[in-house]
This record gives C-alpha cells, structure tokens and sequence, in this order.
C-alpha cells in the first residue's frame, strides 16, 4: 500500500477482555495483546476485564470509544450459551468490516485447521473508530494483532475516519 494513501494519525488502543473466569491478573491473553500493542507503537489508553454479560459489554465498549481510536474485545465470540460477545457489539457496529473476519478464519484454519469455523470473530466502525471482537485464546490474539490489525490499522482509520471531526 502506497504511504500517501494514508492519513497522519495517532492510534489508540484499549482491550476489553471478556471473561467471568479472568481477573486483569490472570489474563494472559489481554497482556498479550497490550504487548504487541505496545511494541507497535500504539499507546493503550483503556483496559479492562467484564464478565460475559451483554449490557456490561456493550457499556464497556461505549466507554472504550472514548478512550481509544482501536478497540478490541478478546473472548466471548464462541458457541456457548455465554458467549454474548458477538451480540453485545454487532448491532453497534455502523460499518462492517467482513474481510476481517473471513481473513481470521483464513488464517486460524491454516494454524487449527476446520475447527476455525467456530470462530465468530468480527470487526466494524463505530464514529469512526474501529471495533474488532476476537476469540480469548493468546494464540488468537496473537494471530489476530500480529497478522490483521496491526499491520492495517492505520489503513482502516484513515477511511473509517474521513468525514469525522
């Protein structure tokens, strides 16, 4: 991708870990995720571990937007009866991003092969700042922001941004 194509910005993060099990202390797979944030120069404004309740995601997801310009919620995105993740955050989504989640699956299937289909993973836009929802195991997360968000990030805000303030 050309580096003209892109917009002058700074990128936020916040991780919302959905759990009922995990605290913020035993959380591997959100300080895994802080870490490749990190390491790609990406500040991690909001953090926080809720439990597999829809209203509980779904606030928290309102109060990571107005920390952070790339939310990512890790967990919850299975076929249990608690996995609400998808739920809670779908029907906010402005804007889809399918690739995203076909891409993941892609991937996920080369690394675990057909299981990957019980992968819901998904990402949107929300005012202009992007939302993925991600499985809660470190090999997802790692896979997930090491192969698709990171590098394209910055890509996806520059056109989920254009037209906002």
């Amino acid at each position: 991708m050309e580096s003209s194509h892109l917009k002058s910005l700074t990128v936020t993060g916040a991780v919302i870990t959905v759990s009922s099990s995990r605290r913020s202390e035993t959380d591997a797979s959100g300080k895994a995720l802080i870490d490749l944030l990190s390491a790609a120069d990406i500040e991690v404004t909001h953090y926080v571990v809720v439990p597999d309740d829809l209203a509980r995601i779904r606030a928290e997801v309102y109060v990571a937007l107005s920390h952070a310009t790339c939310v990512i919620i890790t967990g919850g995105t299975g076929l249990t009866p608690d996995d609400v993740t998808i739920e809670a955050v779908a029907p906010l989504l402005e804007k889809k991003i399918d690739g995203f989640g076909e891409l993941f699956r892609l991937k996920s299937y080369e690394e675990i092969g057909t299981a990957a289909i019980l992968s819901r993973a998904i990402a949107g836009v929300i005012g202009g700042r992007a939302v993925f929802c991600i499985p809660g195991s470190t090999k997802a997360v790692t896979l997930a922001a090491r192969e698709i968000i990171i590098p394209e990030i910055r890509h996806i805000l520059t056109h989920a941004s254009s037209g906002q303030r």
